[in-house]
């Protein structure tokens, strides 16, 4: 009979597992629900709305720098002082197949650079806004010469003036 008492207590002793109510379930999985139809929704809206900007942007034609060979010219001084510009110049150009078309006017670019480098003074090239200035000059001449694209920047890699 003891052990029988004992079963009993270990029945008794036993918890039971509580349920959760069925309205705590219902709002726990509404919850959950609206979780991830705001995800999925947000997900779609994002492709839709954002993700053309990135395609537009790597669909975009890629242009070319150009390198020219060194440029060392005599600049003008006031005091007399004969001066010397030694400059690297490359060219951003608009469309990769522009590069062909200047390759084959190279020396037509160069003779243009050169005099305009040559009708130059100290003072014009010294400070930044005259190298800015220059740069759009460069610019200027040479898009007159090119028809398949233009040139979009042009960088100086090396300014000595001496």
């Amino acid at each position: 009979m003891a052990r029988e008492e004992k079963d009993e207590k270990a029945v008794e002793e036993v918890p039971k597992k509580k349920k959760l109510p069925l309205k705590k379930l219902i709002i726990i999985g509404v919850a959950v629900l609206i979780v991830v139809t705001a995800g999925a929704v947000g997900t779609v809206y994002y492709k839709k709305y954002f993700n053309k900007k990135d395609q537009v942007e790597q669909q975009a034609p890629q242009g070319a720098i150009w390198p020219m060979d060194p440029f060392i010219v005599n600049i003008q001084d006031q005091g007399g002082v004969d001066r010397y510009l030694k400059i690297m110049i490359e060219l951003d150009v608009s469309d990769k197949n522009c590069i062909d078309e200047m390759n084959q006017l190279k020396p037509k670019l160069r003779d243009n650079v050169l005099d305009l480098l040559s009708s130059k003074t100290y003072k014009d090239i010294i400070d930044i806004s005259g190298k800015q200035r220059l740069r759009e000059e460069i610019m200027l001449r040479l898009n007159s010469f090119l028809t398949k694209g233009k040139i979009v920047k042009v960088y100086f890699t090396e300014f000595v003036v001496q």
